[in-house]
């Protein structure tokens, strides 16, 4: 039984011999941990034997007092902790920290209990396994475990990542949390708004992001029914891995402009590869290359093994290397005629059909990112005192939340909107109504991070500027949130392709 201390019983220790003080009603014994304090010894001795609890809230987070658990010897005689320890699977009480269909008060038409058990399995395994391997390897920029990716398949995490669909049925997903055949698009938009809470972006990629935007083409367009089978076996068992090699320098968003060819050779049986590809997630440990490719007539897309003639290397960007971006050399590459996707010189549609489900999945996961960010900010605002107040009484703080709350739930609402009418239309009409506003969406979500990102930065100011401590996770978000308005069509063509879309459906109609 933890034993209990009166306040005056704590302030008799304040000399060098024993150090004592209280956070939160708890009494912690910091005499010997006084020379490894990481923000040395003064700051302890300041307030040996006091309350300490507003210090320390105004210069840490909540999390360091778990990871010094061993140094607290006991509680305030007659007094209970009152700050909050989450537990993995707990929902957020701070108010908009979570989208409103999970708050008692609120009610949605979108979502019924097989949604929630789901979230709630999602959301203990995410705490539990997921997070703590994704904070270290972002930070010491190694690949995602195989052990983590083979717990995530037998959860059956990697099938559901590419959405409803055959490839669910008979698959127990979650332990039985929600059956693959009832698997709908809401299910998968949990599962993408859970996956990215570990606020890791180069982790986030890093977990297998390659084979969710690689295998649905295999999957759609290899015409080998039991090589088929055999590949999707391999990568939902986490035996391989795979991306998506698209891009190259000389083309991004300008997928005809690609100049990595394939030539026949005269018998029929093989094309010969070569050329170059950049920015490719998890292609340095990837298997399988999705790969764009020029034929003699038009664009073609090549499935391609690592082998002889493949070599990639890793590019270093502003996330972490647990991503595996890598630019990808393909020099004289054999590749079997059968491992043609789709149509030769077709392939601009085997490319395009996955992009709808992509940028729906990026505007999911940034949008769950930007009210991380609302709920930092929130709990900043509470606890952080200048000139003699709590930020969150400034009027311009106050504007600032409002700003970033309302983008974020304006975001949410229309996500959600367009989610209900994926899961009413079959794939041809999601394709034919559904391009456009996919891409406003992400495009809006992805202005409305750059905004948010920013006020963030304000509100906590040069801890915003810190890859550790109180601000961590707004440096993460700041650093990082470009990637989704370029990664899966920049923002420019996106609301191009929008109004474009719009325009076609415009009828002859004047003010």
């Amino acid at each position: 039984m933890s034993k209990t201390f009166t306040r005056a019983e704590v302030a008799k220790h304040n000399t060098e011999d024993s150090l004592w003080f209280v956070v939160d009603s708890k009494v912690y014994d910091v005499t010997d941990f006084v020379d490894a304090h990481p923000g040395g010894e003064s700051v302890l001795r300041q307030v040996a034997g006091q309350d300490a609890t507003v210090a320390f809230y105004n210069l840490h987070r909540h999390e360091v007092l778990a990871k010094y658990e061993d140094l607290c010897v006991g509680t305030v005689e007659n007094e209970k902790p009152q700050v909050a320890t989450p537990q993995p699977g707990d929902l957020s009480a701070v108010p908009y920290a979570e989208p409103l269909w999970l708050k008692p008060a609120f009610k949605s038409p979108y979502y019924n209990d097989s949604h929630r058990r789901l979230q709630k399995a999602l959301r203990v395994f995410t705490d539990k396994y997921i997070t703590p391997e994704a904070q270290a390897r972002e930070h010491d920029g190694k690949y995602i475990s195989q052990e983590l990716v083979e717990l995530m398949s037998r959860k059956g995490l990697l099938h559901m990542r590419l959405g409803p669909g055959k490839h669910l049925h008979g698959v127990e997903l979650m332990d039985g949390a929600v059956r693959g055949e009832e698997f709908d698009y809401f299910h998968d938009l949990i599962a993408a708004q859970e996956f990215v809470r570990p606020n890791a972006r180069g982790f986030q990629d890093g977990s297998v992001a390659g084979m969710v935007i690689g295998l649905p083409c295999v999957m759609n367009y290899m015409k080998d029914e039991a090589r088929k089978k055999a590949i999707m076996d391999e990568v939902f068992s986490a035996k391989k891995y795979m991306c998506l090699a698209i891009t190259e320098a000389f083309a991004g968003s300008d997928v005809a402009g690609l100049r990595t060819t394939a030539t026949k050779t005269p018998d029929g049986k093989h094309y010969i590869v070569n050329g170059t590809k950049k920015w490719i997630t998890n292609g340095v440990f990837s298997d399988y290359f999705i790969t764009g490719v020029k034929t003699d007539k038009g664009l073609s897309v090549l499935i391609i093994e690592r082998g002889e003639g493949v070599e990639t290397k890793p590019i270093k960007t502003s996330y972490s290397l647990a991503a595996g971006t890598a630019y990808v050399t393909f020099d004289n590459v054999k590749v079997p005629a059968e491992n043609l996707l789709g149509e030769e010189n077709k392939g601009i549609y085997v490319i395009l059909s996955n992009f709808n489900h992509e940028r729906w999945t990026m505007a999911c996961a940034t949008i769950r990112q930007c009210r991380t960010i609302v709920e930092e900010c929130l709990k900043w605002s509470h606890q952080r005192l200048v000139f003699g107040k709590r930020l969150i009484e400034q009027p311009v703080i106050r504007q600032k939340l409002a700003k970033m709350i309302a983008l974020t739930e304006a975001n949410q609402s229309w996500l959600e909107t367009i989610t209900y009418q994926m899961c009413q239309m079959p794939y041809k009409q999601q394709a034919q109504h559904l391009g456009g506003p996919v891409g406003l969406l992400k495009m809006s979500i992805t202005r409305a991070a750059h905004e948010i990102a920013d006020e963030a930065v304000q509100i906590f100011g040069g801890r915003a500027l810190t890859q550790s401590g109180m601000g961590r996770v707004v440096e993460m978000f700041h650093r990082t949130y470009k990637f989704d308005a370029i990664l899966g069509g920049s923002e420019e063509v996106l609301a191009d392709l929008g109004v474009r879309q719009a325009m076609r459906q415009m009828p002859n109609s004047k003010l």
